[in-house]
């Protein structure tokens, strides 16, 4: 569905009569804003709509509005902020977004508009909802800023991740009970004694995903809970040491975090074998158009190099004299062993056709125009690399996660909100 592919919910403003007032109910008041009771009729269709794709009960009603509409509260929230700091989100950037949906789902963007219709979405909402949530996003990046110190890889890199444990997936479940930021004891135990409530609920059989809906204080609670296949690395600091001692299935003790108390299930685990690719030995000569040479003034080029290579001339001189490609140049061109995921596609699949040491015809990439020569191929256990070149990105991300939650958290407590509904 287009729909699951970019998070959207709401409209982006309330409709106005020539009078100036409001055509539809109002369900909340929000600063100097509203969420209107289209808004929540509308995102809880949908959001019915999901639990019933998953084959899970929902909550009672009460339950669900109650959710869904902080949910908007909370988004209406950020929208406001983002419109304080002059965050605008331009019709290239949305189209850009647009061209990215269609090109997931497989369809051309001028198709978009007829298959939203297809599934009952009106495209000229379902774009302003893009525009928002992009709107979103932005203002969480500038908001929400973490700082990685070298040290933290390093520590990450020689611990116990280390080795094929890094590799290994967890599908984690968690239900949030949130605590105010200065919370009092008595507000603690309170919240402490509820998620021990819900935790025995689920040890009793009940579904983990529908108490999540109907009752977590967590960004993901009307996805059932689920944080989705993380890696050890990627999961929310505080779980870690829990999760890692479960078995699916399994439900940790309460687990509390700066944004309250969590009850946590594993789901599932996959994964754990070494990262094996296929390499290749490469080297290339790299052209690109300029001002003086267009595109095919430099495909006639680059073939004449690959003529005077056939013709007995050095690839290494001829690289180092005439390469784009700064990094192989001196190097007389060569990439050394390279994995076809870390090349350009349309490189890679030219460099793919080759057999022995043939010299290729003209690629063209995203760079420019190549000639290419495949020395070796092997097959390599790239467990280690790619563990290094993912760790300073999955620290990353699990710091944000967790200040995101605080960051909203934060922007909720200081907000005025009057419920009327």
């Amino acid at each position: 569905m287009l729909v699951c592919l970019v998070v959207v919910a709401g409209p982006v403003g309330a409709q106005l009569s020539d009078d100036g007032e409001f055509l539809d109910g109002i369900a909340a008041v929000v600063n100097d804003g509203v969420v209107l009771t289209s808004e929540l009729d509308r995102e809880l269709a949908g959001v019915r709509a999901n639990i019933r794709a998953q084959g899970l009960r929902s909550p009672p009603s009460a339950v669900l509005e109650s959710q869904v509409l902080e949910r908007l509260v909370l988004r209406e929230i950020q929208l406001q902020r983002a419109t304080r700091l002059g965050i605008e989100i331009s019709d290239e950037q949305v189209n850009r977004a647009l061209g990215f949906v269609a090109q997931q789902n497989g369809v051309e963007l001028s198709d978009l508009p007829d298959v939203l219709a297809e599934q009952g979405i009106e495209y000229a909402r379902y774009r302003e909802e893009l525009r928002a949530q992009i709107e979103l996003d932005t203002l969480r990046q500038r908001d929400v800023r973490v700082f990685l110190n070298p040290r933290e890889v390093d520590d990450f890199l020689r611990g116990a991740e280390a080795g094929e444990e890094a590799n290994r997936e967890y599908l984690v479940s968690h239900i949030l009970i949130g605590t105010p930021l200065n919370a009092t004891a008595g507000q603690r135990e309170a919240a402490r004694e509820r998620a021990e409530r819900l935790r025995q609920r689920v040890l009793e059989g009940e579904s983990f995903a529908e108490l999540a809906i109907a009752y977590s204080e967590a960004q993901n609670a009307l996805q059932g809970g689920s944080l989705g296949w993380r890696k050890r690395n990627a999961l929310p600091t505080a779980f870690v040491a829990h999760v890692i001692q479960l078995k699916p299935g399994d439900v940790a003790e309460l687990i509390t975090t700066g944004s309250g108390v969590n009850v946590v299930r594993l789901d599932e685990t996959r994964g754990g074998d070494p990262i094996i690719q296929e390499q290749w030995e490469l080297r290339h000569i790299l052209l690109q158009p300029n001002e003086i040479r267009d595109d095919g003034a430099t495909r006639d080029e680059i073939a004449e190099i690959r003529e005077q290579i056939l013709a007995g001339e050095s690839f290494g001189a001829l690289a180092r004299a005439y390469s784009a490609d700064p990094g192989s140049a001196a190097e007389g061109g060569m990439l050394g062993w390279v994995s076809p995921e870390d090349l350009d596609p349309a490189f890679a699949a030219g460099v793919a056709e080759l057999e022995g040491d043939e010299i290729s015809e003209p690629i063209r990439s995203s760079f420019g125009w190549h000639i290419a020569q495949r020395s070796g191929t092997r097959m390599q256990d790239v467990s280690e690399d790619v563990r290094r070149q993912r760790a300073a990105l999955a620290l990353r991300e699990r710091k944000v996660q967790e200040e995101t939650q605080l960051w909203l958290q934060r922007l909720r407590a200081e907000a005025f909100v009057e419920y009327k509904k």
